[in-house]
C-alpha cells in the first residue's frame, strides 16, 4: 500500500497496525483482534475488514474463521483478497471449509483455485457439491481442470490424491548449467515448493535426486548423474499413512512418485507429510476416547451423534459390570465394607489397562510392535503389571484392614488388586494386538473392551474372593 508522505495512512487501511495487534506472544490470535473484526462485519465494513485480513498468514485467516460465527464467516470471505483465499481454504477444518465454500461465487473460486499447487485445489474442490464443483471446474483453464481431475481420480487416503503434480525432472545427460537455466526459465511455471530435481530417464523414471543446495554448489559442467542420489520411490496407490511412516523413518524432505509403470508423476514434500502425520495422531488419540474429529464449527446435535453411540456402548459394558456385582449380592449384604472397597480395584484395573493400551497402540502405529517382538512386549506388560500389583497390594492391604478393622478384608482386597492388574496388563496388550491382527484399527473399540474387562473381572475376582474367604 502507498500513500504520500503528508496523507496520514487511512484508519481503515491500517493493516500493518492492525497485524501488530492481531498475534500475542504465544502465535494465538487476541481476543482483541478477534473482536474488531466481528465489529467490523457487523457493520459490513469490507475496506475495514480486507485491512484487518490482508496482511494475516492464511493459517492466522483460517484460525480467525474457527473463532467467528456462520454469520461473520459469510461476510468476511467475501472481503478476504483471492491469493489469500486460496492459501486459507486447505488451512480450514473440513467443516467450516465446506461451510465457506458454499458462500463463495463459483468464478472466485475458480480463479482462487488457480493460486494452488494441484494438490491442494484438489483437497477444496473435493469438498464442493456435484453442481458447484462442475461450475467451478468448468470455469477454470484446461491444463488446471485436467490436473485437478486426476487427483481426484486417485483413491482418497492415497499418495496419488497426496502428492502434487507440479515437480522438477532433468533428463539424465542434463549437466549442472543445463539444470539451472532451466529452472530459471520456467519463472510462474515452477512448482511452489520442491528441494529437489529428479533425474529421469528416456521413460520419464526416476534415476535419483539432486538436491537444490548441492545442485548450487556445483561446477556448472558437473553432470547431474554424479551428483545424483538414490531417490525413495513412492507408489501412486500407497496408504498416506504408510508414506508417513516412509518419510518419518528416513527423514526424508520429498520424494517422487511414481506409476505402476515407475514413471513419475509428481512428488510430495514434508509440509504434506506433517499434516498428515498430525492428522493421524489426532485421529488415533480421539477414537482412543470414543470421539470423533470434531470441529469449532460444528453443532450441538453433530457432536451428540457421534458420542452417543460409544456412550451407549459403555452403558452396556456397565450393565455387564453391575450384572457381575449382582451374583455377589448376598455377600455384599452381610459384608458391606466390600461395596464400598470394590470399586478401588476397578478403578486401577482400568487405569492400567489404558496405559498398557495406550503405549500399545502407539508402537502398533510407529511400527515398533511387530510379530518379532509381540512375545517379549506382552511377558514385559505382564511383569510391569505384577511389580505394581505388588507395591499396590501392601498398601491399600493395609489400609483396608485397618479401615475395616478386619485383616482378611486387607488380605483379600491386596490379592485382587494384584491378579486384576495382572487382568489389565494381559487384555492391555493383547486387545490391540488381536484387533490389529484381524485388520482393524485397534484405537477405535480397545479403549471399551478394555475398561469392561478390567471392571468385571475385578468386581468378580474381589468379590469371588471375598466369599471364598470371608463366609
Amino acid at each position: 500500500m502507498s500513500t504520500s508522505d503528508s496523507a496520514p495512512l487511512p484508519a481503515a487501511l491500517s493493516s500493518e497496525a492492525d497485524l501488530h495487534e492481531a498475534l500475542g506472544e504465544d502465535y494465538a490470535l487476541t481476543p482483541a483482534f478477534v473482536a474488531r473484526v466481528i465489529d467490523a462485519a457487523d457493520d459490513g465494513d469490507g475496506l475495514r475488514l480486507r485491512g484487518l485480513l490482508e496482511d494475516l498468514h492464511p493459517a492466522d485467516v483460517a484460525d480467525l474463521m474457527g473463532f467467528l460465527t456462520a454469520e461473520h464467516r459469510a461476510v468476511v470471505v467475501l472481503w478476504l483478497p483471492p491469493d489469500l483465499l486460496a492459501e486459507t481454504l486447505p488451512e480450514l477444518d473440513d467443516g467450516i471449509r465446506e461451510e465457506v465454500l458454499e458462500r463463495v461465487p463459483h468464478g472466485t473460486l475458480a480463479e482462487a483455485l488457480q493460486e494452488l499447487d494441484s494438490d491442494d485445489a484438489a483437497a477444496v474442490v473435493e469438498d464442493l457439491e456435484d453442481d458447484q464443483r462442475a461450475r467451478v471446474l468448468a470455469a477454470m483453464p484446461e491444463v488446471d481442470r485436467a490436473a485437478i481431475e486426476n487427483s481426484l481420480g486417485y483413491a482418497e487416503d492415497s499418495a496419488g490424491r497426496l502428492m502434487q503434480r507440479e515437480v522438477m525432472a532433468a533428463p539424465q545427460f542434463w549437466s549442472v548449467g543445463d539444470t539451472i537455466d532451466h529452472v530459471r526459465a520456467q519463472g510462474e511455471d515452477l512448482p511452489e515448493l520442491f528441494f529437489d530435481i529428479y533425474v529421469v530417464d528416456p521413460l520419464n523414471r526416476p534415476l535419483g535426486a539432486v538436491a537444490i543446495s548441492r545442485l548450487l554448489r556445483a561446477p556448472r559442467a558437473a553432470a547431474l548423474t554424479e551428483l545424483m542420489e538414490p531417490a525413495t520411490e513412492i507408489d501412486v496407490s500407497q496408504d498416506q499413512e504408510e508414506v508417513a511412516y516412509i518419510f518419518e523413518k528416513y527423514h526424508l524432505i520429498s520424494a517422487p512418485v511414481v506409476d505402476s509403470a515407475g514413471r513419475l508423476v509428481g512428488q510430495i514434500t514434508v509440509d504434506d507429510i506433517v499434516n498428515i502425520i498430525q492428522e493421524e495422531n489426532r485421529e488415533d488419540i480421539l477414537r482412543l476416547a470414543g470421539v470423533s474429529d470434531e470441529g469449532r464449527g460444528d453443532g450441538v446435535w453433530n457432536v451428540v451423534r457421534s458420542r452417543a453411540p460409544w456412550l451407549t456402548l459403555n452403558l452396556a459394558t456397565a450393565a455387564l459390570g453391575a450384572a457381575v456385582i449382582s451374583l455377589f449380592s448376598a455377600t455384599i449384604e452381610q459384608i458391606v465394607a466390600l461395596a464400598v472397597l470394590m470399586p478401588i480395584v476397578s478403578a486401577l484395573g482400568g487405569n492400567a489397562g489404558t496405559q498398557g493400551l495406550t503405549v500399545t497402540v502407539r508402537a502398533l502405529a510407529t511400527r515398533e510392535l511387530n510379530r518379532s517382538n509381540a512375545v517379549r512386549t506382552f511377558f514385559r506388560e505382564l511383569a510391569v503389571g505384577l511389580a505394581n500389583g505388588l507395591i499396590l497390594a501392601p498398601m491399600i492391604g493395609v489400609a483396608a484392614g485397618l479401615w475395616a478393622r478386619d485383616a482378611q478384608i486387607g488380605l483379600v482386597i491386596g490379592a485382587a488388586m494384584v491378579l486384576n492388574l495382572l487382568v489389565a496388563a494381559t487384555v492391555g496388550v493383547l486387545t490391540p494386538l488381536t484387533l490389529s491382527r484381524l485388520k482393524f484399527d485397534p484405537a477405535v473399540s480397545s479403549s471399551v473392551f478394555v475398561t469392561a474387562t478390567t471392571d468385571v473381572f475385578g468386581f468378580l475376582i474381589f468379590l469371588g474372593l471375598a466369599t471364598v474367604v470371608l463366609l
